[in-house]
């Protein structure tokens, strides 16, 4: 059976895979692990993106958490890592996030926070799993008084924007950004913030109808965004996904500026003025060779963990970094915030611009990106970490890795979030790599969809 939790909590499609009856054991189960304090009736925030199915995981939520005698806080449509700030600002016992990020609008998920604002680490995640299996029998449900209450709170947007106004240290008067808000999450909170530091915006894509989040915009369709900059008048384009917890970038010519190369960026500056802990970033393993090499020329040691923003998080707490992030947008900047959190990425790469005065274009020159193919292949939750037992599919990765050893390399792996499998590999040649990502690509159609 798959494990219930991926690298960014609980995922599936609304209705079908992520069932109302699940969301109430999640909530359940959670509320038990997260609030054993013993301090009164424990306080849960709920927040969500403006996915049409998330009234029915928020009431499912919410009837779970009562069940066990917590009171359920939902604050609305808000982004993920404003909920992780909330949790901290708001002393509340844990938090849980209805979004499933940049995925189409038929999904959905639930990410869950602990009281300190960070995401769970496996051991906690195993143990509300245990309870949701029915493996671990230990729910003891109170009646009478001891039932939990549901109070919606207002003006939890606005408390963020308000803290997001003093992590910077300069306005961004005379910045131009075109802004695509993906339908989601950032709409209630992005341009607010922008326009309040003087950025002149340009907002497509912040419609909060329920169906269209991510539908052929945000960070990943940029096709929109590209456009608009490159009609000109814009110096940064700037993406967000469904629940704004990732960014990436766009300078002012119509080129894609994603997370490896925004931490280069970033880094570097915070480098230069003696703020980037340890000179160190922390990175993941799909993250471009060219960011190591840019450490490389410029003394900044690049750390890499397992996929998962998660992953960089926890190896960033445990050696004392303050930078990190994914190649996808999730950059972590710890000083500010717990988790990844693409308004702030969005404004500490434009106060970069602000401080520098150079163009986006001239800034990320810092970073030579090498060339890389990914392919996504397609083959279901249940059989995509069984490529490893087919011997055809093994010898054509391994025939692969030999081919590239020295001149760049081939990553394989299972989507956390997603029902597919990635074939990624950087080298020198785009048409050789092309060629051998789609060879391994289509063994895997053949042999595990057969």
């Amino acid at each position: 059976m798959a494990r219930l939790f991926g690298t960014d909590g609980v995922r599936g499609i609304a209705g079908t895979e992520l069932t109302a009856e699940m969301c109430f054991e999640i909530g359940r189960a959670a509320a038990m692990v997260l609030t054993s304090r013993g301090k009164g009736r424990p306080r849960i925030l709920i927040g969500r993106d403006t996915r049409i199915s998330g009234d029915m995981i928020e009431a499912a939520l919410c009837a779970g958490f009562c069940a066990v005698g917590a009171e359920a806080l939902p604050v609305g449509v808000i982004p993920t890592p404003a909920l992780a700030w909330l949790t901290r600002e708001y002393g509340a016992d844990a938090s849980a996030m209805i979004s499933a990020s940049h995925n189409p609008m038929a999904y959905n998920g639930i990410k869950l926070f602990s009281g300190d604002g960070y995401k769970l680490p496996d051991r906690l995640e195993d143990q509300i799993e245990a309870i949701v299996r029915g493996t671990q029998h230990t729910i003891d449900l109170p009646d009478g008084a001891g039932i939990g209450t549901i109070r919606r709170l207002e003006g939890a947007a606005s408390d963020y924007i308000s803290y997001i106004l003093t992590t910077l240290d300069t306005r961004l008067d005379g910045i131009r950004a075109a802004v695509d808000c993906a339908n989601g999450a950032a709409s209630v909170t992005a341009p607010e913030a922008m326009r309040r530091l003087g950025v002149n915006l340009q907002v497509i894509h912040h419609e909060l109808g329920g169906l269209n989040i991510n539908d052929h915009c945000g960070s990943t369709h940029m096709e929109d965004l590209i456009a608009l900059v490159k009609q000109g008048n814009v110096d940064v384009g700037l993406a967000f996904d469904g629940d704004a917890d990732r960014l990436l970038a766009v300078d002012e010519n119509g080129e894609l500026v994603d997370g490896d190369q925004i931490m280069a960026i970033c880094g570097s500056y915070l480098k230069g003025k003696g703020k980037l802990k340890g000179d160190t970033i922390v990175a993941t393993i799909m993250s471009n060779l060219g960011l190591t090499q840019m450490g490389q020329k410029n003394d900044i040691q690049i750390l890499q963990t397992k996929v998962g923003d998660r992953y960089v998080l926890e190896r960033m707490l445990a050696e004392g970094y303050n930078l990190g992030g994914e190649q996808s947008g999730h950059v972590i900047f710890l000083d500010h915030n717990t988790t990844g959190d693409g308004l702030i990425t969005a404004l500490q790469l434009m106060a970069v611009m602000k401080h520098t005065g150079k163009p986006l274009s001239q800034l990320k020159q810092v970073m030579t990106v090498l060339p890389q193919v990914t392919v996504n292949v397609e083959v279901g939750s249940e059989r995509k970490y069984e490529y490893v037992n087919d011997a055809e599919i093994m010898a054509a990765i391994r025939e692969a890795e030999r081919y590239f050893e020295g001149t760049g390399r081939v990553l394989v792996r299972p989507s956390g979030t997603e029902p597919m499998i990635r074939v990624m590999i950087e080298g020198p040649d785009l048409g050789v790599m092309q060629q051998k990502a789609e060879r391994i690509a289509a063994l895997m159609r053949k042999n595990l969809l057969a």
